[in-house]
């Protein structure tokens, strides 16, 4: 039976790819993609939700829901890496829907539909999840787990010096959905970018005439060349989609219990996580936390499933 999966994203060209990766695995059964606000607005990450789902054209189509603005988002204006619609503003045409729905009340109405069995796989700030909280409280013991990217273990942030983008963008959330009774796998910086793709990565894509193939030789390249100016790095961290690996492949992945904390003031130390690592800590753990990872395995098998929806979104896009 394929595993039930709610994925809560910001893309994102790395959630692109994990998108790509989800829709497409016949072990994963996605209900429902809803758009949160992180590396763009909330308008376009819903708009780019919808986009890469009409891009794609998967065999089964998931609910959708709509983003809306944190509260408390930073003050001051990110400097996005992937341009200010998320997808180096590429300009996907959508077609008009009606009746959307808000990504909070999307997540309630599916883990309600079968508690006990939906995971979420929370790919940007944790906005919607905290919402989804406060507005059904007991779907906190429907949820069958929660695979979260975000935090860093060990202080070294990638937004400010001790702070990792998803925690900084809605600390409060974030700290919300760490204090929550569910079951919680965390993939932090730490583990994310030990995955490095290099140039050549470009040549395994499924070829352009397939629908997964041509959108990701669009926006990929952009990312190749982003990290190399930017950062230095001759190729790029891919952090989605290794958050879709530890769903599908736990196996790959050593974990740790533990306490884990996110700072929620608006200094220097915004959206630092902090983990109890003692060995006599004075908090019992809440999560699970990813500390190391079979490298070459989850490079292999993120290649594997993207080959897979190219030959499964074969022909040109209409």
């Amino acid at each position: 039976m394929p595993k039930k999966v709610i994925i809560d994203c910001d893309p994102g060209i790395d959630d692109a790819v994990a998108l790509c990766l989800a829709l497409f695995d016949p072990r994963l059964e996605v209900l429902a993609i809803t758009a949160v606000e992180g590396n763009a607005t909330a308008s376009h990450s819903s708009r780019n939700v919808q986009a890469l789902l009409e891009r794609f054209d998967p065999p089964r189509y998931p609910r959708l829901g709509v983003a809306e603005s944190p509260d408390g988002a930073p003050l001051h204006e990110l400097d996005h890496f992937y341009g200010i619609d998320g997808l180096r503003d590429c300009g996907f045409s959508v077609s008009m829907l009606q009746n959307q729905h808000p990504a909070d009340k999307v997540i309630c109405d599916v883990v309600r539909s079968d508690p006990g069995n939906v995971t979420i796989i929370s790919l940007g700030p944790k906005t919607n999840l905290a919402r989804a909280l406060k507005r059904d409280p007991k779907i906190s013991g429907m949820i069958r787990e929660i695979v979260m990217v975000g935090g860093s273990i060990g202080g070294v942030g990638n937004v400010t010096a001790c702070a990792e983008f998803n925690m900084y963008y809605d600390p409060p959330a974030a700290q919300t959905v760490f204090d929550s009774p569910t079951t919680k796998t965390l993939i932090p910086l730490d583990v994310t970018e030990q995955v490095v793709f290099s140039l050549d990565f470009l040549n395994e894509l499924p070829n352009e005439t397939t629908r997964v193939g041509k959108l990701l030789r669009e926006v990929l390249p952009v990312s190749f060349r982003l990290h190399r100016q930017r950062i230095g790095l001759e190729g790029i961290h891919l952090h989605d989609p290794v958050a879709v690996m530890a769903v599908l492949h736990p196996e790959l992945f050593q974990t740790e219990e533990m306490h884990g904390q996110v700072d929620v003031g608006e200094g220097a130390a915004r959206g630092y996580s902090v983990f109890d690592r003692r060995c006599f800590p004075s908090s019992r753990p809440n999560m699970d936390v990813a500390t190391g990872v079979d490298v070459s395995s989850v490079r292999a098998e993120i290649l594997r499933g993207l080959k897979y929806a190219g030959q499964e979104s074969s022909g040109q896009e209409s």
